[in-house]
């Protein structure tokens, strides 16, 4: 079976093993994610569906205060050390909401706390995991194996929610955050086989893994200003949140009109998060791969702008909530599996303080600035009593103009690759 995965993906025999752990890795993070994710959810219709606005606002300002943190540890502390630290921060966050869901505080405030903690803990946990992997892995590497490295977080994404599905109406919300909490340590372990199988492979010209990146806190903020590279990963990862935002509010929204008992919709939503994982490991485990050899990244950056475009003309014509699950469903399967590992091609052409600070302050600060201004103008446009299709016309725009910027930055990708001697990582 290792011999036939090792030909479908094109892989060495030493390249085999951490290709492995990388699945491994990204299955447990990705579990223990997708565990909390359908919590997260209904923590957010108990914290009011018209305060929405106000949590993703709540989540950019913990952002801002974050990536500071991170740049400092980043700046002392090399990836080995940086990740499990990273990791085990939030583990034990975990066993702290444990015991807030447990007492008597205020419900909520506890689940407006909440969400916004798994909001920037889904945010910062997988832009470090794809900061190493665009590390360790060189742009070639990641053409052949990112697909599949994501098929690993996919069978966690498909196993998460049959835990929270199964488990939620038995144990308890709260008991679920300690199960999350075990599989995003098992992680840790996959880090440290990882770090060591990429130490062996380091070319002593380059940086070594266990220097710390060095630089000041706010270096992410200054590379991503001073590179229009990374400017325009921002501005794609910007329309696209636009998007994205606009469909998850609306998608809450009907659900709590429609649907009034709190474990029907945690189930709900669990659900969906199990078709959709399903369809997204069948894509990457059978598609990705072969699509970025086929198309490049150029085009494949293009699919999920113009699958918006599709969805949103779907909804003008017919807005319910069954037209919108299924957009929905679709274009994060389309997200998951087709443009997030080609984004991550993106990060392989840059520097490694690009790769970890640049993009942190990309995958957190921008896109939760871009989900709490989605927000208001969200709630802005139900406030003037715009009707779902009406708003769904205006996003369509929008969603063309991120089609534009996907294939300018997978030109500009190709241009940087061809750049690049040889075929190594950026150590």
């Amino acid at each position: 079976m290792l011999l036939a995965l090792g030909k479908l993906l094109k892989a060495e025999k030493d390249e085999m093993p951490a290709l492995l752990w990388a699945f491994a890795y990204f299955f447990c993070l990705l579990c223990s994610y997708y565990i909390l994710r359908p919590v997260r959810d209904e923590m957010g219709i108990q914290g009011g569906v018209d305060k929405l606005q106000w949590l993703f606002v709540g989540t950019f300002i913990a952002m801002l205060v974050a990536v500071p943190i991170f740049g400092w540890l980043s700046s002392r502390w090399p990836r080995q050390k940086l990740i499990p630290i990273v990791y085990y921060f939030f583990a034990i966050n975990l066993l702290g909401f444990y015991f807030l869901l447990q007492s008597n505080l205020d419900k909520v405030v506890v689940a407006r706390s909440f969400f916004i903690w798994v909001s920037v803990f889904n945010l910062f946990v997988i832009s470090v995991f794809w900061s190493f992997m665009a590390d360790i892995f060189s742009n070639q590497q990641a053409r052949r194996f990112f697909g599949f490295v994501s098929a690993g977080g996919s069978t966690g994404a498909i196993c998460g929610p049959l835990f929270t599905s199964a488990l939620v109406g038995k144990i308890g919300a709260s008991n679920l955050l300690l199960i999350s909490a075990v599989f995003l340590c098992m992680s840790i372990y996959a880090v440290s086989w990882l770090s060591r199988w990429a130490e062996s492979r380091v070319n002593p010209t380059n940086l070594a893994p266990n220097v710390p990146l060095g630089g000041g806190i706010l270096a992410g903020i200054k590379l991503t200003f001073s590179s229009p590279y990374l400017l325009g990963i921002s501005l794609y990862l910007l329309l696209l949140t636009l998007l994205a935002t606009f469909v998850y509010f609306e998608q809450l929204r009907m659900v709590a009109a429609q649907i009034p008992d709190s474990v029907a919709r945690t189930q709900l939503f669990a659900h969906i998060e199990r078709y959709v994982s399903i369809g997204t490991l069948l894509v990457e485990v059978f598609l990705t791969n072969r699509l970025v050899g086929k198309f490049g990244v150029a085009i494949l950056l293009m699919i999920l702008p113009l699958l918006n475009i599709v969805g949103f003309a779907a909804l003008m014509a017919t807005p319910t909530l069954a037209v919108l699950i299924g957009f929905q469903g679709l274009r994060r399967i389309v997200e998951y599996a087709v443009a997030r590992p080609v984004r991550e091609i993106l990060f392989t052409v840059v520097t490694r303080e690009e790769k970890y600070k640049a993009k942190n302050f990309i995958d957190t600060v921008v896109y939760r600035g871009g989900d709490a201004f989605s927000g208001w103008l969200s709630a802005l446009l139900k406030t003037m009593g715009m009707a779902l299709a009406t708003v769904a016309s205006l996003a369509i725009p929008v969603a063309i103009a991120a089609a534009l910027v996907g294939w300018l930055l997978g030109r500009k990708q190709e241009t940087l690759k061809n750049q690049h001697a040889g075929d190594q990582p950026l150590h």
